[in-house]
């Protein structure tokens, strides 16, 4: 497993799941002895017997392990979750809006950091994570698109563009979690996380008076440091998916039980939520630039 990434992936409780034995299917009749299946069922009629050993051999879904099928339909499931919230915060008063945005950006942390080291997962929690950050992301959504319009449909288009794009290299074989580019990748990471608490320090005290910071109020040859953390940012938010894809295909290759896949759908979520924030930030960015 891609170790060094999503945290929602490489906590103990998912890595533990994809490393637990994958449940034996037993086929064409036999049990868990390799014995056929008649000599422990004697009263079996012979027809029964050979619709038995006609039967294909039992796949993931029959025993209850995570498949990609499973992951696909519940992340879905979040992302229409979170786009109900959303729709929610665009369309209610702009006071009620920006109310919103923080509760759902404040509950959608706390339930973040409890769906990521809850030893089972929720699909309750899960939804409501997604519902929450729905709110949040529609409100800000509302908020930038007011200053800047159409950022918000770029966004939306640019987010997709990026996880289509992200999963077909990953299928391809082009694009892989390899251990030096997730060292890379962890190194990268630290750097923006300290630039982001430097930079909301500065703005909280009034150093920097400018919304976004340090992004706008620094140019490097005359472009925004904003622009270059941002491509940073989104950089590291897709090879943060391609890391989501791989642990993915080895829990269902590992055989995970079948209700970590709520887990991978909401580890998949947070990455999306990731990617959006930074692409629309980077877009008003620009906007505010011209």
């Amino acid at each position: 497993m891609a170790l060094g990434g999503n945290p929602v992936f490489n906590g103990k409780n998912f890595r533990g799941a994809t490393q637990a034995p994958p449940v034996p299917s037993y086929s064409h009749g036999q049990n868990q002895y390799g014995q056929p299946a008649w000599a422990a069922q004697p009263q079996m009629s012979s027809d029964q017997l050979q619709q038995m050993y006609n039967q294909p051999s039992a796949g993931p879904a029959e025993t209850g392990r995570m498949t990609f099928d499973d992951v696909i339909v519940k992340t879905a499931a979040c992302l229409a979750v979170l786009l109900l919230g959303a729709a929610i915060t665009l369309f209610v008063a702009p006071g009620t809006a920006n109310l919103l945005m923080v509760v759902g950006a404040l509950g959608g942390f706390v339930l973040a950091m409890v769906n990521t080291f809850k030893k089972q997962p929720s699909p309750a929690l899960i939804l409501t994570y997604a519902g929450l950050e729905g709110l949040f992301l529609g409100g800000l959504t509302r908020l930038l698109d007011g200053l800047y319009p159409g950022v918000g449909l770029q966004a939306v288009i640019g987010t997709l563009a990026v996880f289509g794009v992200t999963l077909a290299l990953f299928k391809s074989g082009k694009v892989r979690a390899t251990p030096k580019a997730v060292r890379f990748f962890m190194i990268a990471t630290l750097g923006y996380l300290v630039f982001a608490v430097i930079n909301m320090v500065m703005v909280w005290t009034g150093v920097v008076h400018s919304p976004f910071g340090l992004s706008t109020s620094v140019h490097i040859f005359g472009i925004p440091l904003g622009v270059f953390i941002g491509v940073l940012a989104i950089g590291l938010a897709a090879f943060s998916l391609v890391m989501d894809f791989t642990s993915i295909a080895q829990g269902v290759q590992q055989g995970a039980p079948q209700a970590y896949s709520w887990t991978a759908a909401f580890g998949l979520t947070v990455t999306l939520v990731w990617l959006y924030v930074e692409i629309i930030r980077l877009l008003a960015i620009l906007r505010g630039d011209d």
